[in-house]
């Protein structure tokens, strides 16, 4: 598979644009996660997962088509398209099984370490330099990620849970940054669409395989109401197909290593949703989100540490 360099970082003007949409596609994803804990025990993860890539790329497509019109799906590599999707629909499988052999303080400990994967990709693939600005953005957003978590439910737990979590970060990490340079000639809408059907195309036929050998069950979806379709819709419509659209902008403007960034202050954003539906506010929380913003800006160079040159 040949694979294009990430362009060079957006002009300063446009950083101030990307980092919202960044923000706002963590804020999406983040609004998911009370849905996704009504639903996740209601499924298998790969049935769980092959319906909220289903109903994502069934939400996206349509958009592509009328966008750009239906040549373009056409003209699209699927073939390719499913090979990354895969790695994104593995990823999300990954942290349904490990957050089921863990906890959600361990998954989430370890999905901080997304920002270090992604710069670490860049160091590698694209040669980008480690300053003092970026290592000291990075640990304060780690050290802010970390502090925003919750551990009166437990602690961390290493093991097959931790392993399964830190999968998910990689096989993630590495999706989102093929997903922009894998398809150059496409726009974020097409390269969003093409590899969520893919990851779809990828997770229908894990689940039913197993459907068909008899390794697990049909599920039973006659008792499911509004509540739990609307959950499925929010997990899957918004906190994947939506909030990927607006990752992948980010990552095609900023790179995968500082979009990454953002990540770690998704449990504040959790927060800050049930919140406004009545639960309590920590200052804890916001005060670490606010370490993981000057993190951001210290990593991209909007905030300057040491001697100017």
């Amino acid at each position: 598979m040949t694979t294009a360099r990430l362009d060079p970082p957006a002009p300063q003007s446009g950083v101030f644009a990307a980092n919202v949409i960044c923000m706002a596609s963590m804020l999406i994803w983040a609004a998911g996660l009370p849905a996704a804990d009504l639903i996740i025990p209601l499924l298998p993860a790969e049935q769980l997962n092959a319906l909220r890539m289903g109903f994502a790329a069934a939400a996206l497509l349509p958009v592509w088509a009328l966008v750009e019109g239906p040549a373009a799906l056409a003209r699209a590599n699927w073939p390719r398209g499913i090979a990354v999707g895969s790695l994104i629909g593995l990823g999300a499988w990954f942290l349904v099984m490990g957050q089921a052999r863990s906890d959600a303080v361990t998954a989430a400990v370890i999905s901080a370490t997304l920002p270090v994967v992604g710069i670490a990709l860049e160091v590698v693939l694209d040669g980008r330099r480690m300053t003092a600005g970026l290592i000291l953005g990075l640990l304060l957003s780690l050290v802010g990620g970390v502090l925003a978590l919750d551990f009166q439910g437990g602690g961390l737990s290493l093991g097959i849970g931790a392993a399964f979590c830190f999968g998910s970060v990689l096989a993630f990490t590495l999706g989102s940054r093929l997903t922009v340079t894998a398809f150059p000639a496409l726009s974020p809408i097409g390269r969003t669409a093409l590899t969520i059907s893919g990851a779809a195309v990828a997770s229908i036929a894990v689940a039913g395989l197993q459907l068909g050998t008899g390794m697990a069950a049909a599920p039973d979806l006659a008792p499911w109401g509004w509540r739990e379709w609307g959950a499925l819709l929010a997990f899957s419509v918004g906190s994947l197909g939506i909030s990927q659209l607006m990752w992948i902008i980010s990552v095609e403007r900023l790179g995968i290593g500082m979009s990454s960034l953002h990540i770690n202050a998704a449990p504040f954003y959790v927060m800050l949703i049930l919140f406004l539906f009545g639960g309590d506010w920590s200052w804890t929380r916001a005060a670490a989100a606010g370490l993981v913003g000057v993190g951001v800006l210290v990593a991209q160079g909007l905030i300057r540490v040491g001697p100017r040159s």
